[in-house]
């Protein structure tokens, strides 16, 4: 049996990448799945490809109105929400000394404003028992040079879903993090080099970069019924990279 028949889903960000495949995934096990993206052509061409089952609604999740917008029309169609998974981020290679004041409130302004928007304006919309993902980093733990804004921004990330999970009594829901290691999607593979991949490859002890789907799956784990004590949880799907 599909292990998220009948569920109602929220991927921001899934348009690409990890998102993309959450999407996917979550689309497979039988949910009824919404997706966010700030370009439209590109989140047409991912509803086209994963098909039935799958809506696409523009938004960017830092803006408040906009996710105003996507929430009315995911009551509209489905009523509830009974997965919301906050997966829209931006990661810039930002060393310090050359940080720019635009790198950095774009990575603030997304990263950890716009999952605090997500999830705020999600909470009318939750159903009884509904499960919370947010999408950290290890870059949270071990940044490496380069990232440690984009690091910080994640960290923020997991300190909210500490707070949260905190909160779930009240409401039902429950919130916990997954945070991925190096993994192969359009984001990462525009922002390194080659050399820079090969290296980071060579840092991770499974000795390979994760697929998306290797997340996804890690993520339609905590969206399941199967994980329904889990809350407050960090799930490293790294390879080992934050561990040993």
């Amino acid at each position: 049996m599909a292990v998220l028949a009948g569920k109602v889903a929220v991927v921001t960000g899934g348009g690409t990448g990890i998102g993309f495949a959450t999407a996917r995934a979550f689309r497979d096990e039988g949910a009824q799945v919404f997706i966010t993206g700030r370009r439209k052509d590109a989140l047409d061409a991912a509803v086209t490809e994963l098909g039935t089952g799958v809506t696409g609604v523009v938004c960017d999740a830092s803006v408040s109105t906009e996710l105003d917008a996507l929430y009315r029309i995911v009551r509209e169609q489905a009523g509830r929400i009974d997965v919301l998974v906050a997966n829209a981020g931006i990661g810039t290679v930002a060393p310090l000394g050359e940080a720019t004041e635009e790198m950095i409130d774009s990575m603030l302004a997304v990263n950890i404003k716009g999952t605090v928007l997500t999830f705020q304006q999600a909470l009318p919309h939750l159903n009884t028992g509904a499960s919370v993902i947010l999408t950290g980093s290890t870059a949270a733990t071990r940044p490496d040079e380069g990232l440690e804004i984009y690091g910080a921004s994640k960290a923020a990330v997991r300190s909210l879903a500490r707070g949260w999970a905190r909160s779930s009594r009240a409401r039902g829901f429950r919130v916990n993090v997954v945070s991925p290691g190096g993994t192969r999607t359009p984001g990462l593979l525009e922002l390194l080099p080659p050399e820079a991949l090969r290296q980071a490859e060579e840092g991770i002890p499974l000795g390979r970069l994760a697929e998306p789907g290797e997340i996804a799956a890690v993520t339609t784990f905590l969206a399941s019924d199967a994980a329904s004590y889990v809350n407050g949880a960090e799930f490293y799907a790294d390879g080992g990279y934050a561990q040993v």
